[in-house]
């Protein structure tokens, strides 16, 4: 089926703008107008009417003004961490995680909930959603009036516009309305995306990639793919499926995958992969469990670091196969960093990214991968709870956008005026 692209609004525009002044505010905290047009392109009256309007929802406030030599001192704004709360959800295939963040996306309450071996039937899933999502709120002493919204990572091909899993392979799920089950068990605003957007926006946000134009966000875990941002923005493509790196195809007629191909990057470098290459080298190996991915995960790494030398040909293997495909990420996309994300490449950590360094530059042609870096990934919370929590905010921007369009029509003899600003990039 043909996706149609669809047409942005000048409300559209607006909350990008608000957005991004939001993000930058932040990031920055505190800052001036005049910082914040030159971070975001943004004329200077733009800012100056999204700023008033972040204020007015007290998102934001005042906290004074900036030394200057000569002329009118510049007032700053700094995020107001009180002004709200913002949970993001990763659901991966072994467990549900989930935090709860103030404004400044600051971690305020952590919850867990493991799932068990073919616990993925979407009522198991959303039931140890809801029992985290209300263990942070309880912990944080949260007013549930105060809570924004709830971003939810799912793992698979998503329709954010729909909650609509449409594929998740690891669970052979097919069009599962995930958002609808979940807004029958939890009362706050739910915005659905795809870990691979998650890491990728907490990265251009706190992370590697900040201040990048081109970056590429590589999650090892149990299942593999790539968040991209293309010019400074997240890249989605034209169905949200963009990033789905995993699967595509790494050695012909190699191992099977769990999306029914055969030879995927996934079946080589996600934590089941990992395994078989254990397996496949070392078959009764101590460090081998073959019911837990963590476990074994976590005896490859201590191996590492006591020199056994099974988990370093482990490791050593492991990375020729993730370097392989990110050297076609590095070709194809000439991207000024490459991230290793999520809880694979954190607990393999500088043993890993060593051997995958090396095994790009055998791989890569040399001139882009010489204007590449690769770095592990810096942020210490989970990062697709982070940039799921983003994705709470940009929904309640919206949805703020969406009932001050609504007031300004329902005011009688409001004459419609126009501004024109240059777009920030949305999410």
């Amino acid at each position: 089926m043909a996706v149609t692209p669809v047409k942005r609004t000048s409300r559209d525009i607006r909350t990008a703008n608000r957005y991004e002044v939001l993000r930058q505010i932040i990031a920055e905290s505190p800052t001036s107008r005049q910082e914040l047009a030159a971070a975001t392109g943004l004329s200077l009256a733009t800012v100056a009417t999204l700023v008033g309007e972040l204020l007015d929802l007290r998102m934001i406030t005042e906290v004074g003004f900036e030394d200057s030599a000569g002329g009118r001192p510049r007032g700053l704004v700094a995020v107001n961490a009180s002004g709200g709360a913002l949970i993001g959800v990763d659901i991966a295939e072994t467990y549900v995680h989930v935090e709860l963040f103030d404004l400044a996306l600051n971690v305020l309450a952590r919850a867990d909930e493991d799932m068990r071996p073919g616990e993925s039937l979407p009522e198991q899933v959303v039931s140890h959603v809801a029992a985290a999502v209300g263990s942070v709120v309880a912990q944080a002493g949260v007013e549930g009036a105060r809570v924004l919204g709830v971003g939810v990572s799912v793992p698979g091909q998503v329709d954010r516009d729909t909650g609509v899993s449409e594929y998740a392979p690891n669970w052979d799920w097919h069009d599962v309305p995930l958002l609808d089950l979940l807004s029958e068990v939890i009362a706050y605003p739910l915005y659905l995306d795809n870990p691979l957007r998650a890491c990728a926006v907490a990265e251009m946000w706190f992370g590697a990639a900040r201040g990048r134009g081109d970056a590429v966000v590589v999650n090892l875990g149990t299942g593999v793919g790539a968040g991209l941002a293309l010019g400074g923005a997240l890249y989605r493509g034209v169905s949200n499926s963009a990033g789905e790196w995993g699967h595509t195809t790494l050695v012909l007629d190699g191992r099977l995958c769990r999306c029914g191909n055969h030879g995927c990057v996934e079946a080589y470098a996600g934590a089941p992969g990992i395994m078989l290459n254990l397996r496949e080298l070392s078959p009764r190996s101590p460090l081998l469990h073959p019911e837990d991915q963590t476990a074994t995960i976590d005896a490859l790494a201590r191996g590492v670091a006591a020199h056994d030398p099974v988990a370093l040909d482990v490791v050593r293997e492991t990375a020729r196969y993730v370097g392989a495909g990110i050297a076609n990420l590095v070709n194809i996309l000439n991207p000024e960093v490459v991230v290793l994300s999520s809880w694979v490449a954190r607990t393999l950590g500088e043993p890993l990214l060593h051997e995958v360094r090396e095994a790009v530059q055998r791989h890569a042609l040399r001139r882009p991968f010489a204007a590449t870096q690769i770095v592990l990934s810096p942020i210490l919370t989970d990062p697709a709870c982070l940039g799921a929590a983003t994705f709470a905010l940009e929904g309640a921007l919206q949805s703020v956008g969406q009932r001050r369009a609504s007031a300004e029509k329902a005011r009688p003899g409001r004459r419609a005026t126009s501004a024109r600003s240059r777009t920030a990039p949305p999410s």
